[in-house]
C-alpha cells in the first residue's frame, strides 16, 4: 500500500488546490502586496493547507511506520502557523512553538541520548534555523514548492540506496504533494503556500533528514548539502543584515532570489536556475553518500555558491549607482 502513498499525496494536493481556488478561503485569505513583496496582485496564501494534506492521506498509509515525535509536532507546526495566515500572531509565540517543536524532534528521536547534550542543543538551534529559513527562502513562485519537490526525492532515492522502502516512500510522499502544489504554484502562481507550507517543510526538511542520519542512511552533511540552496541564501543574507545591525525579524527583499527577480529575471527563470542547482547538489550528494565527509565536493559547491552571489552582488551594486544618478 505504500507504494500508492506518492500518487495519492500529488492527486490530493492537486483536487484540493483547486478546491481552495474556487472557494471563499482562497478569496478571503489572502497575501496582499506590500512595499516588500515580489507580486503586484492578491494571491490566496493558504496553499499549504492541501499540501500537508496530501502528505498526511499518503503517509496514512503507512500509519504504523510513523513516529509521535515527528508528527505530533508537525500538525503543531501546522496548526499554529494557520493561525498565523489567518490572524498574525505574535513573533514569540510562533518562535516558542518553533523551539517546543524541534525539542521534540531532538529529544523523542533518541538524539539527545545518541549524540549528548552538546549535538542535541545544536540540532535544536539548526531545526529551529530551518525552520524559519524555509519560510524565509518562500517568496519567489515554485520556488519553496520546487526545493520540497528535489530535496525530499533526494532522501527518497538515498533511503532506497540504503534498502529502506518506507523511509523512501515518507520521502517520495512529500516530494509528490510538492509537486501536486506546484501545479498551482508554479509562474504565475495562483497560490501561495503561506506559513502553513513552509514551516512544516521546514521542519520535515531537518526532522527527516535528522532520521536519515540516526538510522544509518546517510552522514550527517547529506541533508544539509540537498538542502543547501536554501540553507545559503538565507544564511548569508542573515549574517550580512546581522552585521549591519539590522533587526532580523524584519520583513525585506535582500535574498539573493529576491534581488534576482527584482532585477529583471523573473520568477519563472529565477524557478528553473534554482532547479538546476538543487539537481546539481542532490546529484553530487548521491554520488558521494559513502563519504564520511567530501571536502573537495563541499569546497566546489562553496565556491560555486560564493562566485554566484558575488557576481548577483555586482550586478545589485551596478544597477543601484545607475539608478542613484
Amino acid at each position: 500500500m505504500s507504494h500508492y502513498a506518492p500518487i495519492l499525496a500529488a492527486v490530493i494536493a492537486m483536487l484540493l488546490t483547486a478546491f481552495i481556488l474556487s472557494s471563499k478561503l482562497g478569496k478571503n485569505i489572502q497575501d496582499v502586496p506590500n512595499e516588500r513583496s515580489l507580486h503586484k496582485t492578491p494571491v490566496p496564501r493558504v496553499g499549504g493547507v492541501p499540501l500537508m494534506a496530501g502528505i498526511l492521506s499518503g503517509w496514512g498509509l503507512m500509519i504504523h511506520s510513523l513516529t509521535w515525535w515527528l508528527v505530533l509536532p508537525l500538525l503543531a507546526l501546522f496548526m499554529v502557523s494557520l493561525l498565523d495566515d489567518i490572524y498574525s500572531l505574535q513573533v514569540k509565540m510562533r518562535l516558542l512553538v518553533h523551539v517546543l517543536a524541534s525539542v521534540v524532534l531532538v529529544v523523542g528521536s533518541g538524539l539527545l541520548i545518541q549524540q549528548g547534550v552538546l549535538v542535541a542543543l545544536a540540532m535544536i538551534l539548526l531545526a529551529v534555523w530551518v525552520i524559519n529559513l524555509y519560510n524565509f527562502m518562500d517568496g519567489s513562485d515554485g520556488l519553496a514548492g520546487g526545493m520540497a519537490l528535489f530535496g525530499f526525492s533526494f532522501y527518497g532515492i538515498a533511503a532506497l540506496i540504503a534498502h529502506d522502502d518506507t523511509m523512501a516512500m515518507m520521502n517520495f510522499t512529500i516530494g509528490a504533494a510538492a509537486l501536486g502544489f506546484l501545479f498551482s504554484n508554479f509562474y504565475p502562481a495562483k497560490i501561495f503556500m503561506g506559513d502553513v507550507g513552509s514551516i512544516p517543510l521546514g521542519f520535515l526538511a531537518i526532522g527527516m533528514g535528522a532520521w536519515g542520519w540516526q538510522l544509518g542512511h546517510w552522514p550527517a552533511w547529506f541533508p544539509l548539502l540537498v538542502f543547501s540552496p536554501f540553507i545559503m541564501d538565507a544564511s548569508v543574507t542573515l549574517a550580512r543584515r546581522t552585521l549591519r545591525g539590522v533587526k532580523v525579524t524584519e520583513a525585506h527583499c535582500e535574498h539573493y532570489y529576491q534581488r534576482a527577480v527584482q532585477l529583471g529575471w523573473g520568477h519563472r527563470n529565477i524557478a528553473l536556475f534554482e532547479y538546476v542547482l538543487m539537481m546539481g547538489v542532490g546529484c553530487s550528494a548521491l554520488w558521494a553518500l559513502n563519504q564520511t565527509l567530501p571536502w573537495k565536493m563541499l569546497l566546489i559547491w562553496s565556491g560555486i555558491y560564493v562566485a554566484l552571489m558575488l557576481a548577483l552582488d555586482a550586478r545589485w551594486n551596478k544597477t543601484k549607482r545607475v539608478a542613484d544618478v
